[in-house]
């Protein structure tokens, strides 16, 4: 790190996330969103598992998975990790 260079306890707390992503809605910051195929999808939940946000639940009585957009900032990892492509990112 070089001297004009801040160290953590130094930036601003507006500029250092400290809160979990699903402690305050930041779904309006996207412009794609995942669209989930419940028919191609065979619930491995890869999804799930690397989702940054946690907007992605799994539903057990449904067998399903359910994207919550309200957290959802539409970065596609999902659709990139799930093997079977169904999820596919869709132009909001």
């Amino acid at each position: 790190m070089t001297s004009k260079e801040k160290g953590w306890k130094e930036i601003s707390i507006a500029g250092v996330c400290w809160l979990p992503s699903t402690e305050y809605i930041t779904g309006d910051w996207r412009t794609f969103k995942p669209v989930v195929d419940q028919d191609n999808c065979n619930n491995c939940l890869m999804c799930f598992i690397y989702c940054p946000d946690g907007s992605i639940t799994w539903k057990p009585e449904e067998e399903k998975i359910e994207v919550d957009y309200n957290y959802c900032k539409g970065c596609g990892i999902c659709a990139n990790e799930c093997q079977r492509k169904a999820i596919r990112m869709v132009l909001e």
